[in-house]
């Protein structure tokens, strides 16, 4: 067996040797880690599983040709009815470069110099022949959920409230899965004092769905990524040991090096045994034995 060489290139290699064992600890307790999910749900994001199924909604993340998702690139949504005229922006605030709301009393919402750029919705209420502003919606008061609970892949309704002031308004707009347009708001409904709804067609009301069945880690994933870790302490900390106390430099800093090294052998040995085992005696062996005749 070829010995090897101890000094000065051993000494220059275990600094190099224990940097690799404790990269393979931390990647062992790491990244073979199934990674846990947030519980905190961002605006205008939501995730939960059905059966076998993870569905994730994400609006505001940028899809193929829609770079703001589900936003309105002019910065605002419009719809009308009769005499009512509804702004809204989903998952932010409102930005008006054109087509600013005239309308009086915009205090909560912007002032009237910016009027609708402090919400997320406004809608116009006729008042003696004025148009009043009323804010029914903010983007700190955003909640999601699915159309339908028994067809979640259909899409998602953003609720958003007014949170107080004059009054206690609200907006919910359903986002219909429609990957191949985009199309609405056209209709707006309107149900008690101040609260509307409407709705649009848009990819992404469409939900990324992962299937989960089956593919969990189970048990025995977890059985194994702890004893990975284990391993890779039990390396790492032998092997400073060694190095450090002991002063054992290069690669017999490693504890029971002598074991790990002969562990292939050891193997092949075990299966062939049981291989022989299961396999029963070979031909050479039943040719060795003579008959006796009686």
């Amino acid at each position: 067996m070829e010995t090897i060489r101890r000094g000065g290139g051993s000494l220059l290699a275990a600094p190099l040797l224990l940097l690799l064992l404790l990269l393979a600890a931390i990647l062992s307790c790491t990244v073979a880690s199934p990674v846990a999910a947030s519980s905190a749900s961002a605006t205008c994001e939501l995730s939960f599983a059905d059966r076998d199924r993870l569905y994730n909604y994400s609006l505001a993340s940028p899809i193929p040709k829609f770079p703001h998702g589900v936003l309105s690139e002019d910065g605002f949504y419009k719809v009308a009815a009769n005499d009512t005229v509804l702004w809204f922006q989903l998952c932010g605030i409102m930005i008006f470069n054109h087509d600013l709301p005239r309308c009086v009393d915009c205090s909560d919402c912007g002032g009237p110099s910016r009027c609708g750029m402090a919400c997320s919705a406004l809608v116009t209420d006729d008042v003696g022949g004025y148009p009043v502003c009323k804010t029914i919606g903010r983007a700190n008061t955003t909640y999601v959920n699915v159309i339908d609970q028994k067809k979640p892949h259909s899409g998602v309704t953003v609720k958003m409230m007014s949170d107080g002031g004059k009054s206690n308004c609200s907006l919910s707009v359903s986002i219909i899965c429609d990957p191949s347009r985009v199309q609405g708001p056209n209709l707006l409904e309107k149900s008690g004092t101040c609260d509307y709804a409407t709705s649009l067609r848009h990819p992404s009301g469409c939900a990324k769905i992962i299937y989960i069945h089956g593919h969990g880690w189970g048990w025995f994933g977890v059985l194994l990524i702890i004893s990975l870790c284990l391993f890779g302490g039990y390396l790492l900390a032998g092997t400073m040991y060694r190095y450090f106390t002991l002063g054992v430099h290069g690669i017999d800093a490693i504890p029971n090096l002598e074991f790990w090294a002969s562990l292939p052998h050891r193997t092949q040995g075990l299966v062939m045994s049981l291989v022989q085992k299961f396999r029963g005696p070979s031909q050479g062996q039943r040719g060795s034995y003579t008959s006796v005749g009686f």
